[in-house]
């Protein structure tokens, strides 16, 4: 439960030794390394620039690998399935993966990725200018005459195209009247197409009604013939280019077999450019590469044991700038680090600020499994996360922590008695399930709202004072006596005041008490108004102390948000409810047999869709108060995350060979 002590650290490194530094750094996952712009180093030396090379063939050949990857991902046959999902990345031994990565000819296969990529799409292209014509020649099949002939009139011009029929109908007299003829060739799709001839000294007028008509004129250059024989030809055409493009996906189907061996090399070179662009940005001399970063103070020593590898490298602590960013990692112990998932949702806490990832993780937890309050969806919940955490790969921190809230989800059920709904009390009435789950019940939300409701409430009166105790805690913690008092103390005494005040005056403890709770209420107010804020003037002071005293009212507003607990768990009830209620009336229904099967479908179809729903909004809003209500009570995001140069792999796991 703490934010992670770093140390600021400089390496010097010799050229000829930097490359082969930067590897082992980055095998070793511990060095959050700075660019010339963000090192302190590079500001107080202005002559030390990074270098202005960049690794431009690497970038190339990074990106080609990368296209043909996905290019023959579309002719694999890949894993489907959740499996695939689960596991989209091929595990390889350490071996394996130095044999493909030495073999230069495997970078032979993006040529004819690229080779075969062009071709394909070439097909596709003459695949589709084929379609586009025979769609284009279609309403002309019934034309005789052969299509070069339109054009050769001497005295006469002639147009084919295309004009909606209700268009032609109201155009051809106007066209005869203008000394022109109009032959419908064939009628397609609500048009027609037709050839129009006209006198050429008629030719302007004759355009201009025609454009007034919206008539579509259809060129028929460079072709020659008859329409049926364009027809049979480009058919022909078109049947051969789906040949070949079928022939080439087969080639590329084949040519996927080297898919592993490209993921490999993708993902050796992507580490490669990594370490190249941490060199090139690094600030340098003409003989030394400067590494400046941050390293977790338990790490330095491994990190030391890194550089006294290298006869030519040398490792420095140093002190950071006053105005530094300090990049931050949050640690915690194996119980409560899933629950970092939310923390990092919100953004990392400041240098100077605290973890609160351990403060959460148990109200989360018990949000989340009142949100649900049924112990049938919590088992489901484990059984799925269960199987998902056996096969998910990489980080399953988020997993992890649904399947602790699922946990607590049915005990939350057992309480309140939720098993799939009302599912014991509906098909297993006074059976030995039904009397235990009875034993087991603390409260009923359907029949008891009221107990669900105060549950809620003094839930979120809990948080939200237990957060001003964390923010207590911490000013005390760093000294600083006058805001632990000023904005912490008095609100914690004032606020419990002004709650035995309420309870005083309602006579739910002894009314006496309400004068002494007045004043104790009092006392922190004052200290509110004129200390809460601590600089500028004394006008700004009280003006902005009436306005934090007015935020009393926010107070009670916090505390009622936490009543969306109580209104998502009775939801989720209630949808319960409805399946039963609906499967019930299925089974009752007089044909033998289908009554049940249409209920069991229901059943199951039903309760999952309200796990779907219910999980989601659980997560949602159980995220919301903590976002929302707890945090700003102590809490300060945006800090900078610590980003150490690490070796990252998109498309395989490398295991280690174990000697």
């Amino acid at each position: 439960m703490a934010i992670a002590k770093m140390a600021k650290i400089i390496i010097a490194s010799h050229r000829t030794q930097a490359s082969e530094l930067l590897e082992e750094l980055q095998r070793g996952g511990i060095c959050h390394i700075l660019n010339a712009e963000e090192a302190i180093l590079r500001r107080d030396f202005p002559e030390l620039s990074a270098s202005a090379e960049r690794p431009k063939d690497l970038e190339t050949l990074v990106n080609r690998l990368e296209k043909g990857i996905v290019f023959l991902k579309n002719y694999a046959t890949a894993q489907k399935g959740l499996a695939g999902m689960l596991s989209p990345r091929t595990v390889i031994d350490e071996q394996s993966y130095n044999k493909v990565v030495s073999d230069r000819k495997i970078l032979k296969t993006i040529d004819k990725c690229e080779h075969l990529e062009a071709s394909i799409e070439k097909t596709k292209g003459e695949i589709e200018h084929l379609q586009c014509t025979l769609e284009m020649l279609k309403p002309w099949a019934s034309f005789k005459t052969p299509v070069e002939e339109i054009g050769r009139l001497h005295k006469a011009a002639c147009w084919a195209g295309l004009i909606s029929n209700q268009q032609l109908e109201q155009i051809r007299e106007k066209l005869s009247e203008s000394g022109a003829a109009i032959q419908q060739i064939e009628s397609f799709n609500s048009r027609s197409a037709c050839l129009i001839v006209a006198l050429k000294e008629n030719t302007e007028a004759i355009q201009k009604l025609l454009r007034s008509a919206e008539f579509e004129i259809v060129s028929f250059e460079p072709m020659r013939g008859t329409v049926s024989r364009l027809i049979n030809e480009h058919s022909e055409k078109l049947q051969q280019a789906q040949k070949q493009l079928q022939t080439q996906a087969e080639n590329a189907a084949k040519l996927s077999e080297n898919l592993l061996n490209l993921g490999i090399l993708y993902d050796h070179y992507k580490n490669l450019l990594s370490r190249e662009k941490t060199k090139t940005d690094a600030p340098t001399t003409e003989h030394t590469v400067i590494i400046e970063g941050w390293v977790k103070n338990h790490n330095y020593n491994r990190l030391e044991k890194i550089v006294k590898g290298f006869d030519a490298s040398s490792l420095h602590k140093i002190e950071p700038a006053k105005d530094e960013d300090v990049p931050v990692e949050i640690d915690n112990s194996n119980a409560v680090r899933p629950f970092e998932s939310i923390t990092r949702l919100y953004g990392m806490p400041m240098p100077n600020n605290l973890d609160p990832t351990v403060f959460l993780a148990p109200f989360f937890m018990i949000f989340f499994g009142l949100c649900l309050t049924d112990a049938g969806y919590g088992i489901v919940l484990v059984a799925i996360l269960w199987f998902f955490l056996k096969k998910i790969q990489g980080d399953a921190k988020f997993m992890w922590m649904l399947f602790i809230c699922s946990v607590f989800t049915i005990v939350a059920g057992a309480l309140t008695g939720g098993w799939f709904g009302d599912a014991v009390q509906a098909f297993m009435p006074e059976s030995s399930v039904d009397n235990l789950r009875k034993k087991l019940i603390l409260f009923d939300p359907m029949s008891q709202p009221m107990v669900f409701f105060a549950i809620s409430l003094g839930l979120g009166y809990i948080q939200i004072m237990f957060g001003l105790c964390i923010a207590l805690w911490h000013n005390l913690r760093r000294k600083n006596k006058i805001a632990a008092l000023c904005d912490q103390v008095t609100w914690l005494i004032m606020l419990n005041s002004l709650i035995l005040f309420g309870l005083a005056k309602g006579q739910i403890i002894p009314k006496q008490l309400s004068a002494l709770f007045g004043t104790t209420a009092l006392i922190p107010a004052i200290t509110i108004l004129l200390f809460s804020e601590r600089q500028g003037g004394w006008g700004n002071r009280i003006g902005m102390g009436v306005f934090n005293l007015f935020c009393t009212v926010f107070y009670l507003g916090d505390v009622l948000s936490y009543v969306r607990i109580m209104a998502l768990g009775m939801v989720t009830g209630g949808f319960g409810m409805a399946v039963n209620i609906s499967v019930k009336l299925l089974a009752d229904l007089p044909v033998p047999y289908v009554g049940w099967i249409l209920g069991a479908l229901v059943f199951v179809g039903g309760h999952l869709l309200n796990i779907a729903l219910s999980v989601l909004g659980s997560f949602v809003h159980s995220m919301r108060l903590q976002f929302v209500e707890f945090f700003p009570k102590f809490f300060e995001g945006g800090g900078k995350q610590f980003v150490p140069l690490s070796k990252e792999y998109k498309h395989i796991y490398v295991e280690k060979v174990k000697i």
